[in-house]
């Protein structure tokens, strides 16, 4: 049977982050996978998680399954987090799901069963995994323009341009904010454009949220998000607490459906529950129990908040600081956009041999396409990067 089977492709980031292990050279840098490390190269647990993961562990009673919801406690805060005091909270279900991933797929499969004619279009250039989740449920995806490589902004106007021309058939999918790859994200003024755009020609915006927090803030990061929900009368979301809590490993994330009614919400939520059923089932637990405990819990809450916030006032300082020692090696203001960007990555256009030749010569490990993580970055390291750019002609 198996000798049917061709050698798999490796996958193009978690490949990286392989060989970067197997690499026996001292100083060298993984800016590849995207995780948040702090100036001692490690990703830390955040102490609100740590508080209320012992809490959960000297509380347990039982291991018993929870349901297809999973847990309905963190499905609830999660709702409130995001939607609070939108009238979209009274017309909206969520699930969790084992990550965003997890959650994508199981939103792709929803849009096939409802509409499998749908077409979904994806940002140039958008998240990795975007693509083929979208085509493996059986949808067709086409792309729309997003990142201008010549000034490493959003080119807003060709972006609008093509979203004018969607229709009922057609499904939008945005990045709630820290746009991965590039590190631009656009106004919010795009954002109502396309909410009005989405009143008057019927495609349903689906907005991927992975790193809430790590731009300019918890409620500033879901500013177009909420404005989507506040005026629309129906709404995708996909949202991960990866990066936001730390719990990489733990694969929590979660599925929201805004319907016009509270009714559609909870038909598709039936639709959902089967349609996990036939893969995962339900999804482990204890990540979602941590922060089903942080969000209901006001001091924890605001630990968790603060936290964040320095993680992000952290990024926002290595940026400011790349930025400047290109500025100091290079004479020239070209690195200026990355203190424009936000969130972990920034999209710098390096050449394929470029990135190979950073990987092989000097030990720094950047995804294709040149995506820097800048959440990866220690400070004391950036004159070593940026020497190195400049060396292989960037």
């Amino acid at each position: 049977m198996f000798e049917a089977i061709d050698k798999a492709k490796d996958d193009p980031i978690l490949s990286l982050g392989i060989a970067y292990q197997q690499d026996t050279r001292a100083n060298k840098l993984d800016l590849g996978i995207g995780v948040y490390r702090n100036e001692q190269g490690n990703t830390p647990v955040m102490k609100a998680v740590s508080v209320a993961a012992q809490r959960l562990l000297c509380a347990q009673t039982t291991q018993a399954y929870l349901g297809l919801a999973g847990n309905t406690d963190y499905n609830q805060a999660m709702l409130d987090l995001l939607l609070m005091d939108s009238p979209a909270h009274g017309r909206c279900i969520g699930i969790q799901t084992p990550g965003a991933s997890g959650a994508l797929r199981l939103l792709a499969d929803l849009i096939a069963s409802a509409k499998p004619n749908a077409k979904v279009w994806l940002s140039t250039p958008s998240y990795v995994n975007h693509q083929p989740i979208m085509q493996a449920a059986g949808l067709e995806v086409a792309f729309y323009p997003y990142f201008d490589p010549l000034t490493k902004q959003v080119d807003e106007a060709a972006m609008l341009a093509q979203i004018s021309k969607l229709g009922p058939d057609d499904v939008l999918l945005l990045h709630g904010c820290c746009h991965n790859p590039t590190g631009a994200d656009m106004s919010i003024e795009a954002w109502q454009q396309i909410a009005q755009l989405a009143l008057n020609n019927g495609f349903l915006p689906f907005v991927d949220l992975a790193y809430q927090g790590f731009g300019e803030g918890i409620d500033q990061d879901i500013g177009g998000l909420r404005l989507l929900a506040d005026n629309l009368p129906e709404l995708l979301i996909t949202c991960s607490n990866s990066k936001s809590f730390g719990l990489y490993r733990e694969r929590t994330g979660i599925a929201i459906v805004i319907g016009q009614t509270l009714q559609h919400a909870s038909n598709a939520r039936g639709k959902l529950f089967e349609l996990a059923r036939r893969s995962y089932t339900m999804p482990p637990n204890w990540g979602a129990a941590i922060v089903a405990e942080i969000l209901n819990d006001p001091l924890l809450k605001q630990q968790w908040q603060d936290e964040l916030n320095a993680m992000s006032l952290r990024m926002r300082g290595l940026r400011q600081a790349l930025a400047e020692e290109f500025r100091l090696q290079s004479n020239s203001d070209r690195f200026d956009y990355l203190t424009a960007h936000q969130g972990m990555f920034s999209l710098t256009g390096f050449s394929l041999a470029q990135t190979e030749q950073l990987r092989e010569q000097y030990g720094i490990y950047i995804v294709g396409g040149g995506r820097i993580n800048i959440a990866g970055l220690a400070k004391h390291a950036i004159p070593q990067l940026v020497n190195a750019c400049l060396a292989v002609g960037a």
